[in-house]
């Protein structure tokens, strides 16, 4: 059979590595202009907004949208705390999931069946928002931050890939541990959580983007708006035409408001950012995790 790097350099290989790189550069400048044309419109005047339905350079460099929403507190609070409930809210969810899918990883677990049977049960059906509210409310977790939280604290689908890769792990290494006097809890801290740094940093990247976007659950749960997440915030702002969070009079006299548009558009890029950042740190390790706790046959 031929090697992989010796199909690469045929003729046909060659082809269809060109025919790879035009086809994935369209589909990723596809996904990037959008983008490039929020950050250009957050920095754009009104009439720019009405005049060009897309631009990637402004013609006019505008900071007034950027200044409006930092006038006061109410944006910058509700990125503290988006940012705060992403990085409890990530650690939480990773602590609940890592300890429920290392048990659930050991084929002598009594009743291990009947919890998967549950979990997968879980995936499909669900109690619905009404009977999840009335839960929420009996726990006396309204107007919690928690609330944004615990509901979502395990994932049947994270939980069931990281039991995957626990089982992936070669059994010698727990024998020798329990030889060497090594406790269950010790080969949890001491082995498998060191071995799991791929998986674990996947998840966490999927958990923080989950929390960090939600914004139902900050609608259904946060009554004080001085609680609300950013994401929550930005809704406001979009779905219901809602400027009013930067303070005109601490901007000057010679102070103009920021279009609508504008506005709008930047507060989307503040919004983003935050998670942006973490994607580098975390990139290296996605495609390794997500490889080894694949369902393997």
């Amino acid at each position: 059979m031929m090697s992989l790097s010796k199909m690469h350099n045929t003729p046909a290989g060659r082809v269809f590595d060109v025919f790879n790189f035009v086809i994935l550069g369209i589909a990723g400048l596809l996904m990037l202009c959008p983008l490039l044309y929020v950050i250009a419109g957050s920095f754009a005047t009104e009439a720019e907004l009405s005049r060009r339905s897309f631009f990637i350079f402004p013609e006019t460099f505008s900071l007034e949208a950027y200044r409006y929403i930092f006038s006061t507190n109410t944006f910058v609070r509700s990125i503290l705390v988006s940012v705060g409930t992403t990085v409890v809210g990530t650690i939480v969810c990773l602590f609940f999931t890592l300890s429920m899918a290392y048990p659930l990883s050991r084929k002598n677990l009594m009743g291990r069946s009947v919890i998967m049977n549950l979990i997968i049960f879980s995936m499909l059906f669900s109690g619905g928002m009404i009977p999840t509210y009335l839960v929420i409310k009996s726990l006396g977790l309204l107007d919690s931050y928690w609330a944004l939280i615990l509901p979502i604290a395990i994932n049947p689908f994270n939980l069931i890939i990281i039991k995957t890769f626990f089982q992936n792990i070669p059994f010698e290494l727990e024998e020798a541990a329990k030889m060497d006097g090594c406790t269950e809890f010790g080969i949890f801290w001491r082995i498998m959580l060191p071995l799991s740094k791929p998986v674990i940093a996947t998840f966490a990247l999927f958990y923080a983007v989950a929390i960090w976007n939600d914004f139902f659950s900050a609608l259904l749960y946060l009554n004080d708006s001085a609680k609300w997440p950013v994401q929550l915030l930005l809704q406001q702002i979009i779905m219901l035409s809602q400027s009013a969070i930067g303070d005109p009079t601490s901007m000057g006299g010679d102070y103009v408001e920021p279009p609508d548009q504008s506005l709008k558009l930047a507060v989307v890029v503040v919004a983003t950012i935050p998670i942006l950042i973490v994607y580098p740190f975390l990139q290296k390790h996605f495609a390794k995790g997500m490889l080894l706790g694949s369902v393997k046959g």
